[in-house]
């Protein structure tokens, strides 16, 4: 099942995508926003798959909202202007929609979201043993079960691993977090992301991995409760 929100300025153009999205059966709509601001939050706490997101906005574009979207998701941009279609598929968008679409239209483009879905989820699991990170100008392969937490430092990441060397790269934390199996790692702190087999104990919004103290930051406490359960 996709996980899914849309975004759009303009309430009917949510409820069509609303009506549409109850009939597939891969598909879960789980909520809809017309203030932009709110649905970054949403998704800050609640990471989803796909993001239905209109373009032309008035407070800021989708073009510009899903830039700074640190979790890795789909995106189906929609909007009445076609002139913006170049940019969004330079954003690797599965698709786009010229409004108004139809359902067939709607259809085609959700089909490719659930391809591009199942692909990615087949690929990371037959290549989930390992991650491979650029490293001191090479190219450094990295045994998933081996990583303790990583921690983000300005530009930088540094990958603690069990019984080795941490490795320092210039990486983002969202292009990270791309890179591990997502039902075994969990960002629970702006700085930091960590294996949830890993967590040793949780007391006062502070885990413990192999002895080092890892705060859960405010806006990830609730979905990382969500998942871990204690």
């Amino acid at each position: 099942m996709i996980k899914a929100i849309a975004i759009d300025d303009e309430p009917p153009a949510l409820n069509v995508i609303e009506s549409f999205c109850a009939k597939v059966d891969f598909l879960q709509l789980e909520k809809t926003f017309n203030k932009p601001n709110e649905a970054l939050r949403h998704i800050e706490k609640f990471p989803v798959d796909l993001l239905f997101l209109d373009i032309n906005m008035p407070s800021i574009t989708g073009i510009d909202l899903y830039k700074s979207v640190e979790q890795n998701m789909m995106v189906i941009f929609t909007t009445a202007y076609s002139e913006f279609a170049v940019e969004g598929f330079n954003l690797q968008a599965i698709d786009y929609l010229l409004k108004p679409f139809t359902f067939e239209r709607f259809l085609q483009a959700v089909n490719k979201a659930n391809e591009f879905y199942s692909h990615t989820h087949q690929q990371s699991t037959a290549e989930e043993q390992f991650v491979y990170i650029r490293a001191d100008y090479s190219l450094i392969k990295i045994r998933i079960a081996d990583i303790l937490f990583v921690e983000g430092l300005d530009d930088y990441l540094k990958i603690h691993l069990q019984n080795q060397k941490p490795v320092v790269a210039r990486l983002t934390m969202k292009a990270m977090l791309e890179k591990l199996p997502a039902k075994k790692f969990a960002r629970v702190h702006r700085s930091f992301i960590i294996p949830l087999q890993r967590i040793e104990s949780v007391r006062n919004k502070i885990l413990i991995i192999a002895g080092e103290e890892i705060p859960i930051g405010s806006s990830y406490e609730k979905s990382f409760f969500e998942i871990f359960k204690v």
